[in-house]
């Protein structure tokens, strides 16, 4: 089961990014996911893929890439900056990455504005996921998503969908059926294979719920049953694992695993 599973990595340091990568390799984590926010930026995200890139080459890593936290001077520079991350990346046999705008978007400077060029990049060849956030419509009145959400799928260089973490069960599910039929309409082989789908997907403690609600997520919505009652959380976190399974979703998991006791936690719920 934890072959299925993407696990994304919290590091300061080179240091502790090579005690997080070691700990993956001797409990069989082969598919590691770096992303890039808080301290994970500019010239550290750099240093991060070479060491990852020179020292760690069986692992299946997926780079995620701000457009807001890597800007630099201006878009002309930032783009170039974002060629050469690109040129880098894949000198290591790595072939897809996560482009994100950020938490806040650059004018004329974020994904759809970095795909619409890339279309012109045809030596890349780099395979592009995107984040898609099943629930900004009901509970944050943004019903921008899915317009943009096809724009970027009709670039034809997107390669996956990363699905940001939420708690309405049935709006998730109406908006998997949504996705499976735009990406069977936007692929080129009307294949729905041809795009994956992945899950964000956060393991419920009294820690995690206790900073939650000291400083929630932007655009994470948790509702506050599960915020008051740790074995409510757990049991929603076993349906929400079903229902990514069941719809060919990969798992991600994005709170901290860099221990025994915590991958056994995750062990349970996935055979829950």
């Amino acid at each position: 089961m934890i072959n299925n599973l993407r696990f994304e990595l919290s590091f300061k340091n080179i240091l502790q990014l090579e005690n997080q990568l070691n700990f993956c390799i001797s409990n069989n984590i082969n598919k590691i996911n770096i992303p890039c926010k808080g301290l994970i930026k500019k010239e550290f995200l750099n240093e991060a893929l070479t060491c990852i890139g020179e020292n760690y080459k069986n692992l299946d890593v997926i780079f995620h890439y701000s457009l807001y936290h890597q800007y630099t001077k201006n878009k002309e520079n930032s783009y170039l900056d974002f060629l050469n991350f690109i040129k880098k990346y894949k000198s290591y046999n790595n072939n897809e990455i996560l482009l994100v705008s950020g938490s806040n978007k650059k004018k004329n400077f974020e994904v759809l504005d970095v795909l619409k060029n890339l279309q012109k990049e045809n030596h890349l060849n780099i395979n592009i996921g995107i984040a898609y956030n099943p629930y900004l419509k009901n509970y944050y009145n943004n019903d921008e998503e899915r317009v943009r959400l096809e724009k970027k799928l009709s670039s034809k260089l997107t390669k996956s969908i990363w699905l940001q973490f939420g708690t309405d069960i049935k709006l998730l599910e109406k908006e998997i059926d949504f996705l499976k039929e735009i990406i069977i309409n936007n692929s080129p082989n009307r294949d729905d294979g041809s795009i994956n789908i992945f899950g964000s997907l956060l393991i419920p403690s009294l820690q995690f719920i206790s900073r939650f609600k000291y400083r929630p997520w932007k655009g994470v919505f948790i509702s506050e049953m599960y915020l008051n009652s740790l074995d409510d959380f757990r049991a929603f976190t076993e349906d929400l694992i079903g229902i990514y399974l069941d719809n060919n979703i990969c798992p991600v998991i994005e709170s901290d695993f860099s221990s025994i006791k915590k991958l056994e936690d995750i062990h349970s719920l996935m055979k829950a």
